[in-house]
């Protein structure tokens, strides 16, 4: 006769609190090092979320913890705007620049100086938010560009290092005064992008890849 074996036991789910409590502390921490960059204490970021230090270390055991689930946080909600913009059934070119527009305001761009040598570019929940992101993206581009909207030479690498570059001043105080500019320079490029094109490209079509092995 066999020896029946207990059924193993569910790891117990969050509670409501304990989940609250690690979103005030990502929430706090992308706010911070966006104003203030990649050094700002965990004690200050604790402070601000309104959690002691202890519940920060008991969510977040380093700070490239902590930094890797504030940029997968943010890739995230820039998927969810993408996939929101497919589900437009309107101008095609209106949904990619609506979501260029609201990429900016994640700021993504301005944590990436916090991606050290000791940050794991690898790991799993990164390249699975990236890649997600980077499959709607890609996906809003074609969409336009078979509506003619597009202009042909372009790849979404060209779009991804245009957003990059254009919303994201350095981390500091100082950064947060030039927001202003952003969405009025973003403006100027996706003018650019429409079709027809006024103008030959130098180079070639920037890809995901080409930036991948920069």
């Amino acid at each position: 006769m066999q020896t029946a074996h207990p059924a193993p036991r569910k790891a117990p789910r969050p509670r409501a609190d304990a989940l609250r409590n690690r979103e005030r502390i990502v929430t706090a921490a992308r706010e911070m090092f966006v104003e203030f960059g990649p050094e700002v204490p965990l004690d200050e970021i604790a402070r601000r979320a309104g959690v002691g230090n202890a519940t920060l270390y008991r969510n977040f055991p380093d700070r490239d913890a902590l930094v890797r689930e504030v940029v997968c946080s943010v890739i995230d909600r820039t998927a969810e705007a993408a996939e929101a913009a497919l589900t437009e059934t309107g101008d095609a070119f209106e949904a990619l620049s609506r979501f260029v527009h609201t990429a900016a305001d994640e700021r993504i761009n301005a944590l990436c100086p916090m991606m050290s040598s000791t940050f794991d570019q690898h790991h799993p929940d990164l390249v699975a938010a990236r890649e997600r992101v980077e499959r709607h993206v890609a996906a809003l581009m074609e969409r336009a560009g078979a509506a003619g909207q597009l202009r042909p030479d372009v790849g979404v690498g060209d779009l991804m290092v245009a957003v990059a570059q254009l919303s994201r001043p350095p981390a500091g105080a100082a950064c947060l005064h030039v927001d202003r500019f952003v969405h009025r320079h973003l403006q100027l490029f996706l003018d650019g992008l429409r079709a027809p094109a006024r103008s030959d490209l130098p180079g070639t079509t920037t890809t995901l890849e080409d930036l991948r092995q920069a």
